[in-house]
């Protein structure tokens, strides 16, 4: 942001003009190119939000006004505006700033934020916060994309805000799909009608006006309300959901179009209650590579900016053959000769290495979405009936269906293969997604029992192991993102449940590496060495 480096912060960015704007914008676009290419990071989400975070900024008094990004991949931009660009070389490195937002690292990261969908739980108890306090001027805004909206979470969220009413705005952040052009110019048209200051003060006056008792203005009040919902639900397809939940649902509108966005936000900010705004972005906006393979592009590694051509690092230049590789083939040759083996994932289909097995099994493979409660209990339904689910979860993301995992699967000893990805140390993600709990929740988990790979020829076996029937109940298997040190054979070995293998002894200690180390069966721990 070369013409643009004065800004340091939000109050700096309001004190342009609006025309101005676009500059900012397209020196953010290539700031981050530049950064990206060079260091690494998320990349196409964040480029997908340059004129949404500006327009944000622009327009509310953050840090006094609430902005959550929910998960916190497309921040980057948001974290550049907030006095974060002279320490943005540092971004996800050690003693660096965070790949997300962190309440600790600054004032204007309202809410922490590594995983999805808590962004709109976390803003309504901001809003009935303030409004417990009688701040009633203050605004709260959550940013969350398509794909966050659709867990658990963000639904009961959803159904909290429709009834407690608070003030607070919902962006949903769309990079999937695109405004239909035959309808256009009536849903822009909707969306001036229902922002417009005139529009608003008029239906506050009628709902004042036919707000009595009186049975005949009570039969008028109510007829306008069918009215309003009949036009909005049947020219406004997408409104339908949010309306029925009594959240108003403004939209769908240009996510990149700067000046419309401003125009919205200044009106949006003097409609109390809840609201939706839905906004159409494009994920990579600005990089013609990610615009071509917007998933490729979400977290890429170094690359030449010029050309789009990724560039190897110390850590991938031999090319070793990692878990995830190793996971995506064997599941594959085993499901070919074991009819009964389904693949169960939230939202993780790469990176847990089962696009394969998607293209060549698409009926035995479920990509269920971010709703990693939901995918345990789906895989203990499965379980229930016979298949024998394979749930791939990464170790952080699991920590959110403990409860399945102990009610729906455990205590009723169902046969689920739970594969933990991403097990121990991760790297530059940070504290969000280390997987370092899941030895010590499972431990504790009674009829699971639990297994860690030594080494790659291991982890086939493992998984080999884990589907012959010896076991009739839950098994974890949890492994690293990490390349292996030996090349896996083609032959298949049953291995012995319960049986370690001793690496070293030590005078106090003994030192393990097994690929089974702890079992755990009817309540009780035993320790196998």
């Amino acid at each position: 942001m070369q013409q643009n480096n004065f800004i340091n912060s939000p109050s700096d960015l309001r004190n342009l003009t609006v025309s101005s704007l676009k500059q900012v914008c397209q020196d953010l676009r290539s700031f981050l190119i530049d950064h990206v290419a060079a260091n690494g990071g998320h990349f196409s989400s964040s480029l997908g939000v340059i004129e949404l975070t500006v327009a944000l900024h622009y327009v509310f008094n953050t840090p006094l006004d609430k902005l959550i990004w929910d998960v916190g991949h497309q921040a980057y931009p948001h974290k550049l505006l907030t006095g974060r660009m002279k320490q943005f070389y540092s971004n996800r490195l050690l003693g660096g700033i965070s790949g997300f937002p962190s309440m600790d690292e600054s004032e204007y990261d309202a809410f922490g934020t590594g995983h999805s969908s808590t962004s709109i739980s976390a803003i309504v108890g901001m809003a009935i916060a303030a409004r417990y306090r009688g701040e009633y001027s203050r605004q709260h805004i959550a940013v969350i994309g398509d794909g966050a909206m659709t867990a658990g979470l963000a639904f009961e969220a959803l159904n909290n805000a429709g009834y407690e009413q608070p003030n607070m705005l919902i962006i949903l952040n769309d990079n999937n799909m695109s405004i239909d052009s035959n309808t256009g110019a009536l849903q822009n048209y909707l969306i001036d009608l229902t922002t417009d200051k005139h529009y608003n003060i008029l239906k506050s006056y009628l709902k004042n006006l036919l707000s009595s008792e009186n049975p005949s203005k009570k039969w008028a009040a109510d007829t306008l309300r069918k009215l309003e919902k009949i036009i909005k639900g049947g020219l406004m397809k997408y409104s339908n959901f949010f309306e029925a939940l009594n959240i108003r649902y403004f939209g769908p509108v240009d996510g990149h179009d700067l000046k419309k966005l401003i125009s919205l936000f200044e009106k949006l900010k003097h409609i109390s209650g809840p609201k939706l705004l839905h906004c159409i972005t494009v994920k990579g906006k600005g990089f013609a590579p990610a615009l071509i393979d917007p998933e490729k592009w979400h977290a890429p590694g170094i690359f030449d900016k010029s050309t789009g051509v990724k560039m190897s690092t110390n850590s991938n230049i031999n090319h070793a053959i990692t878990y995830q590789d190793v996971f995506g083939d064997t599941l594959i040759k085993l499901a070919k000769d074991n009819a009964r083996i389904i693949a169960v994932c939230p939202a993780m289909l790469s990176g847990s290495a089962l696009s394969k097995m998607k293209l060549e099994m698409p009926d035995r493979v479920f990509d269920v979405g971010i709703t990693e409660q939901h995918a345990v209990t789906f895989s203990a339904g499965l379980a229930a009936d016979g298949l024998l689910p394979f749930c791939t979860i990464y170790s952080t993301f699991l920590q959110r269906a403990y409860d399945q995992l102990i009610h729906d699967v455990a205590l009723q000893k169902l046969q689920v293969i739970f594969c933990i990805d991403r097990a121990g140390v991760v790297g530059a993600d940070g504290p969000t997604h280390h997987g370092a709990f899941d030895i010590s929740f499972l431990r504790c988990i009674p009829n699971l029992i639990g297994a860690s790979p030594m080494n790659l020829e291991d982890f086939k076996n493992l998984l080999f192991t884990a589907q012959c029937g010896t076991v009739k109940g839950p098994i974890a298997i949890r492994y690293p993102k990490n390349s292996g040190t030996d090349i896996p054979t083609d032959n298949f070995k049953k291995l012995t449940i319960g049986k370690g293998r001793k690496i070293k002894s030590g005078k106090k200690h003994r030192f393990i590496i097994a690929w089974s180390n702890w079992s755990i069966r009817n309540r009780s721990m035993q320790r196998t060495n």
